[in-house]
């Protein structure tokens, strides 16, 4: 019976079964095979209502919907540039730091290469950029912006972490901290990698301009304020994340419906039903997948993969280094989400058992889904970008490898000099 059972959930699963519908029947089967009542699914499901933090996931998500629906990309863009536009280079670190800014806000990499993409690429193209450079800056930077608060992937993994209670105790904001040394370090290292490649390109600089730097700062005065005021009340201790992310919603909501008007009323509930609709999707998944958890470990399972894994790694660096390599396989077949909520409650008994920090395993899984988006054959970033872009796949693997080992490297850093995420949280 339960061989049959598992059976059907791998074929369903193969068939293309919804992720939600497989963790539960794994499950309820897991449950039944050990004779504990399966009821006890529907009480963990009711169980993450309770959770505290979980309010912040659909007022953040909300709030990056409205500004993907208003022109902040585009103040985004004009505003970066009038910063550091002058600079050798400039249009490309303006891509890298607007890329992951609006990827933080919005919570999702496919929204900023269709919102930016259209913007960045036939601008970078028009100043001299080869296309093969910008098709990977464009498609590689989409993804760029995991590390760094709001982003609703890195309130995930919080939320999963501390309901296992497994190694040190941390906070969400714990984690925002630790992302932000961690993402300078790939955007630096991108930085210097497109100045020394572009070394010789004869491209054209935009002078600095006060006039401009004005023009740019009045266009998105409203929208400035938002990361110092949410920033400065969560490390001031002045909000709780929770009361951080209604604050966000309630001042996105003002800024562009009634201060900028760029967002009708009347588009609101299409709004919200899109941006809801995903909250729904990842709320179901997590609820399923924390019973899923339950079960694993009553069943001792992390456990017993942690003594395997210790019979035959010895070294946490060998384990580092075969986690990456996991990892960077897994975000190139699945998406942020699925990958927490699937690989979490596993990996992170193990490497607590290695003696790695849980913040520490928060950034280095973030920093390695960053890569998976766009790793060959079906990172989803580069089907996005194709989709979008109308360019063959062999086209934005050639465009993607160089921006790929920059950031291997910066991966390579994280994951080995834990102080890089630490520093200021421990």
């Amino acid at each position: 019976m339960i061989t049959l059972g598992i059976v059907v959930i791998v074929v369903a699963a193969l068939c293309g079964a919804p992720l939600f519908a497989v963790l539960i029947a794994a499950a309820m089967l897991g449950f039944v095979s050990a004779d504990i009542d399966p009821t006890i699914v529907p009480i963990e499901l009711y169980r993450i209502v309770d959770t505290p933090m979980l309010v912040a996931l659909p007022l953040f998500t909300i709030s990056g919907y409205l500004l993907a629906e208003a022109k902040t990309s585009e103040r985004l863009v004009n505003l970066a540039q009038a910063v550091v536009g002058g600079m050798p280079a400039g249009l490309a670190i303006v891509g890298f730091i607007v890329c992951a800014m609006f990827t933080a806000l919005t919570g999702a990499s496919g929204v900023t290469i269709v919102a930016l993409g259209a913007l960045l690429l036939p601008a970078l193209t028009s100043q001299g950029y080869s296309e093969r450079y910008s098709l990977g800056l464009v498609t590689t930077s989409g993804s760029l912006g995991l590390l760094l608060m709001p982003s609703v992937p890195l309130i995930l993994y919080g939320i999963i972490a501390q309901q296992m209670d497994v190694g040190e105790p941390f906070t969400i904001v714990d984690l925002f901290v630790a992302g932000l040394l961690p993402l300078c370090i790939m955007l630096g290292l991108l930085i210097v990698w497109t100045l020394w490649h572009l070394r010789d390109a004869n491209l054209p600089r935009v002078p600095f301009s006060a006039a401009k730097l004005r023009s740019a700062l009045w266009a998105a005065r409203w929208e400035l304020p938002l990361p110092f005021v949410v920033l400065g009340g969560i490390y001031a201790g002045k909000f709780a994340v929770s009361e951080a992310a209604a604050v966000t919603a309630a001042y996105v909501l003002l800024a562009e419906v009634v201060l900028y008007r760029e967002v009708k009323v009347s588009a609101l509930p299409r709004v919200i039903k899109e941006s809801m609709a995903m909250v729904g999707g990842i709320l179901l998944i997590l609820g399923v997948a924390l019973a899923f958890t339950n079960f694993l470990v009553d069943a001792e399972i992390p456990q017993q993969l942690f003594e395997i894994t210790q019979e035959n790694i010895k070294n946490p660096l060998m384990f580092l280094l075969l986690l990456n390599v996991l990892l960077l396989l897994l975000g190139a077949i699945l998406d942020v989400f699925s990958a927490l909520v699937i690989m979490v409650p596993l990996l992170l008994p193990v490497a607590v058992g290695y003696g790695i920090d849980p913040v520490h395993l928060g950034i280095i899984f973030l920093a390695n889904m960053q890569i998976g988006y766009f790793t060959p054959p079906i990172g989803m970033n580069l089907f996005i970008a194709s989709y979008r872009f109308k360019k063959p796949l062999m086209e934005l693997y050639a465009a993607c490898w160089p921006f790929m080992l920059v950031m291997l490297l910066a991966l390579g850093l994280i994951t080995y000099i834990p102080w890089l995420s630490l520093v200021f949280v421990r």
